[in-house]
């Protein structure tokens, strides 16, 4: 099975947007911060969480209203399984369901998808959005605590400093 950063740079070969743009790697990297605070108390599989991050917006066309690019991703996700990472079965179907139903506003579910959403919504403050806490999923998620944090790291667009080291990507020339 391939590394992290060779999984990254699959994903990336098939990118056609800017890698540091709003719905690129910088905000995966964001999604990923957030989505571990919540699973501190949702418990959520932290492998399908990270999965999740890479291809949740990994097929975006535009930067804009993009409809079906969530079932796109979970698609890349499906034909790079085996190659560059391997999950059982019970684990990619929560893949696929985060990735492909990540923008239908849904609250209810596992509490792995729930933490994937969540995570996701966090960071919506970087398209000018301000996450709301009814549309959060989790009581972790709805913390004003966490939302002040999210929110100002994504209006700063804040890069993960650990996007080189660990997922062996730079936010500007990857």
């Amino acid at each position: 099975m391939a590394s992290l950063p060779q999984l990254i740079q699959a994903i990336r070969a098939q990118y056609p947007l800017p890698w540091a743009g709003l719905h690129g790697v910088t905000h995966w990297g964001r999604v990923y911060e957030n989505g571990l605070r919540v699973a501190e108390t949702t418990r959520a599989d932290a492998e399908v969480l990270l999965l999740f991050c890479l291809f949740h917006d990994a097929c975006r066309m535009t930067e804009g209203w993009d409809r079906g690019h969530g079932r796109r991703g979970a698609d890349l996700a499906a034909r790079m399984r085996g190659e560059f990472f391997d999950v059982s079965p019970a684990q990619f179907e929560l893949i696929y369901d985060a990735c492909e139903r990540h923008t239908e506003g849904l609250t209810d579910g596992d509490p792995t998808l729930q933490t994937c959403w969540d995570a996701d919504r966090l960071d919506l403050a970087r398209a000018s959005i301000v996450p709301s806490p009814e549309k959060l999923c989790t009581e972790a998620a709805r913390d004003r605590a966490l939302i002040d944090w999210a929110t100002e790291r994504s209006l700063r667009r804040s890069v993960p400093d650990w996007l080189e080291s660990t997922w062996g990507t730079q936010a500007a020339t990857g």
